[in-house]
């Protein structure tokens, strides 16, 4: 309903426009973006966790025949499932593995995602929010009407991944030079959520909704 306003709950977010906002999340490793997700799912918006996605692409049985093929059967742990801390070993070291990979499942994730989109659409949500670890590396900006940066102090992060991860430092360094560097994804964003334990995330995301939507009436001419 262009020209209207998305109410969520009691309160008023912004401009509503032709089809869900679909708004892109990155950030570093441990930066909270499934937390600033959440935020946003609380204002009404769908969340694809492509993490999770790629987990169920793992379980798929053709995906588990075709690893196989390749790497052989150490991929499979004691219940015949792929194991993926393995996979994740293997493709981490040779980029070449990484892309077959890839070149595996996104599709998959891709179909799914386009599903959600369109449900979403149909619903009447005003926002999807993707949920993905490398938002730019693997091309899904594209698909963004905007992109969200999600700030948190590396110190913190550093703390996050010892605690809930089991990594210490080195380990947190040695995954972040296999990404995009986290100034260049800070650079490409439209905007920024800090979310450093102390700052009113949900006041936040609320702001940066608000904005997107704005910007997007009127991009659309609404």
């Amino acid at each position: 309903m262009p020209g209207g306003c998305v109410v969520i709950g009691p309160a008023v977010i912004g401009p509503a426009v032709i089809g869900p906002a679909v708004i892109g999340l990155a950030g570093g490793i441990a930066s909270g973006k499934s937390r600033v997700a959440r935020a946003f799912g609380a204002l009404g918006c769908v969340v694809v966790d492509s993490d999770r996605e790629a987990r169920a692409a793992l379980e798929r049985p053709e995906v588990i025949e075709e690893l196989v093929a390749l790497w052989g059967e150490d991929v499979l742990d004691a219940n015949g499932a792929i194991d993926r801390r393995r996979v994740a070993t293997i493709v981490f070291e040779d980029p070449a593995k990484r892309e077959r990979l890839e070149g595996l499942i996104h599709p998959m994730i891709k179909r799914t995602r386009a599903q959600v989109i369109r449900e979403a659409e149909a619903k009447g949500a005003p926002g999807v929010i993707i949920d993905a670890p490398l938002l730019f590396e693997a091309g899904l900006d594209a698909e963004c009407d905007a992109t969200v940066f999600v700030e948190s102090p590396r110190d913190v992060r550093v703390r996050r991944v010892v605690e809930h991860r089991g990594w210490d430092e080195a380990e947190l360094d040695r995954r972040e030079r296999a990404q995009m560097p986290i100034d260049e994804k800070r650079a490409r964003c439209d905007h920024v959520v800090v979310n450093d334990g102390t700052a009113d995330v949900d006041a936040r995301v609320r702001e940066v909704f608000r904005a997107i939507l704005e910007g997007l009436e009127k991009r659309h001419g609404a």
